[in-house]
């Protein structure tokens, strides 16, 4: 009664699996149920570059004037830079890897969607720049970018008139502060502001001089909208009066209000200058620790002649001021001098982790220390191609599939149509697995060659089925009962089973690390379809059997591919 009641807790597993892999496989299934369908259909395979077209680059690495010790140091920090340039296209899933090719050293990158080839080698062939940079006054700054700041702030003021207007005219106050204001701390909240007094409980003002006027000194009744707009220093304000208690030193004011924001030149991150030092300047950034590592970890910069000299001069004029580091015109530190440095050697400390001053210091290293790159191969795929060689491919992974279940269905009968349930599960599964892998770590990016590998995958998950069925036949013709011949046939079946795909998942290991590109897509879905293969055709195939195969097949030998006609003779001879 127990083995019975495992069985039915396992079918319904399987018809649960088969269900959830069906829906995200084929989301068309539920389109009578839109919100169940939209999210499903939102889940993707991330196609590769041979199948959704693009730009493939391979550049050899100059690692001549490199230290052995660092060079693969230096090639992690040239990828992170290109990884870095290559985002700024907006591209889905570039991929940016080094490959070793003898005592060559190669960076190759993918851009699926991307068709301007010159535009794409032109960024990444920059030199990552690193500088710099002391803080400056405002009359340094160009002129032309004060006048876009005063523009800004000109539209911002116009546009509040405009948002006056709109509530003046009954549109719902609330409603337009979400859409429109620009108060991180109040908008969610339609711009309300809650009950204030004109001081605080430390006696300090709430609000600043223009917006407190504009509050407290002009009572007003409940639901007014000041007929004017509120400049502060923060921007433009639109005000509504909600409502008003208390008298005198005891008034509070329930206000809510919308905020057009005025632009500053702070805001554009101009209030540094360049100071003439730059990454050709640094010879080394280096992770270390004051008072024999019991302090908090430090980042150690060691200049050249030249940059002892411009260093020496930046902190001896910026004394007790910032002066900030950049890369690729990215602030990434702002550390404050504390004394004039003349030994060419620095360090920048603050509350750094070991991992973000390990990952700062590589980040400096990455522009004192680029990696010369020589552009050796170049492809351009058209999408056009990509969409032929997709369709093709699927086209025939559908034919060796229906080939596949019509083989087992005419050699192995209701043998056969377990074994094809459980291959359609399983390719539901792995299908599942290529669209649900864009949420994990390790997000699979399927290529022609991955598709190869899933196809030659689909006739290794039947292959298992094929060595189980066998050995169940041999069994029946033994003599024993068709449930009796199917475990005994799994049993007698898992070494082979086991063997042989234990035998074809080192080999994906080892294509995988070993191999580059193409070579790795294949191998990763092999792994993968081998391993699932192993679960389908061991539990569910199994499972499926079990519940289904009982006393109403033991004189319906036909049905497994046995002649009754020769038991009977065997049974004669005998």
């Amino acid at each position: 009664m127990r083995t019975r009641k495992n069985i039915r807790t396992k079918i319904l597993a399987v018809a649960l699996l088969a269900v959830v892999v069906g829906l995200i496989s084929y989301p068309q299934a539920i389109k009578f149920w839109p919100r169940g369908y939209e999210a499903l259909n939102s889940l993707k395979i991330n196609l590769g570059l041979d199948l959704r077209g693009g730009i493939h680059l391979e550049y050899k690495a100059d690692v001549s004037q490199v230290e052995s010790g660092r060079i693969l140091d230096s090639l992690q920090g040239a990828q992170d830079v290109i990884e870095k340039r290559v985002n700024a296209f907006g591209v889905g899933e570039p991929l940016v890897q080094t490959a070793r090719a003898g005592d060559e050293y190669h960076v190759i990158v993918e851009l699926p969607g991307i068709k301007d080839i010159e535009e794409a080698k032109k960024r990444i062939k920059d030199t990552p720049f690193l500088e710099f940079k002391e803080q400056g006054d405002v009359a340094d700054i160009d002129p032309k970018i004060k006048e876009f700041v005063d523009s800004m702030n000109v539209q911002s003021k116009q546009r509040a008139g405009e948002v006056l207007q709109r509530v003046s005219g009954g549109e719902d106050f609330a409603t337009v502060a979400k859409e429109v204001s620009q108060d991180p701390g109040s908008r969610e909240n339609g711009g309300d502001l809650g009950f204030s007094k004109r001081n605080k409980a430390d006696g300090t003002p709430s609000f600043v001089p223009e917006f407190e006027k504009a509050v407290f000194d002009t009572p007003l009744p409940a639901g007014t909208v000041l007929s004017n707009v509120v400049e502060t220093q923060f921007g433009w304000h639109i005000i509504k009066i909600i409502e008003s208690r208390g008298v005198g030193d005891d008034r509070e004011v329930h206000a809510a209000h919308i905020l057009l924001r005025k632009m500053s030149v702070d805001d554009l991150g101009l209030q540094y200058k360049s100071t003439g030092l730059s990454g050709k300047n640094l010879k080394s950034a280096s992770v270390d620790y004051a008072n024999q590592g019991l302090s908090e970890p430090r980042v150690v910069l060691k200049f050249d002649e030249e940059g002892t000299r411009l260093f020496a001069e930046i902190t001896k004029r910026n004394l007790g001021k910032q002066v900030a580091i950049y890369l690729d015109g990215e602030e990434i530190s702002s550390p404050t001098v504390q004394a004039e440095i003349t030994s060419g050697s620095a360090e920048i400390t603050g509350r750094f982790t070991i991992d973000e001053a390990k990952q700062l210091a590589q980040r400096l290293n990455e522009g004192a220390l680029p990696v010369p790159l020589t552009l050796v191969n170049q492809q351009s795929i058209e999408a056009s191609l990509g969409e032929v060689s997709l369709k093709k491919s699927l086209e025939a992974g559908a034919i060796g599939l229906g080939l596949v279940v019509l083989f087992m269905l005419v050699y192995y009968r209701f043998l056969g149509l377990i074994a094809s349930v459980s291959l359609l599960i399983y390719t539901g599964t792995m299908i599942s697995i290529f669209k649900l892998s864009g949420y994990s770590p390790l997000p699979i990016t399927l290529t022609l060659s991955g598709i190869a590998g899933f196809i030659i995958s689909i006739g290794m998950a039947v292959d298992a089925n094929i060595l189980i069925f066998e050995r169940t036949k041999e069994e029946i013709r033994r003599g024993r009962s068709v449930s009796g011949a199917i475990e005994e046939g799994f049993k007698r079946a898992w070494t082979s089973i086991r063997d042989g795909n234990v035998s074809s998942i080192i080999t994906a290991l080892v294509l995988y690390s070993m191999g580059t590109g193409f070579v790795k897509g294949f191998a990763a879905t092999l792994f993968i379809g081998v391993v699932v293969s192993m679960f389908t055709a061991i539990t569910i195939s199994r499972t499926l059997l079990t519940f289904f195969v009982g006393e109403w097949i033991h004189d319906k030998l036909w049905l497994v591919g046995v002649s009754q006609a020769k038991m009977e003779n065997n049974e004669t001879k005998k």
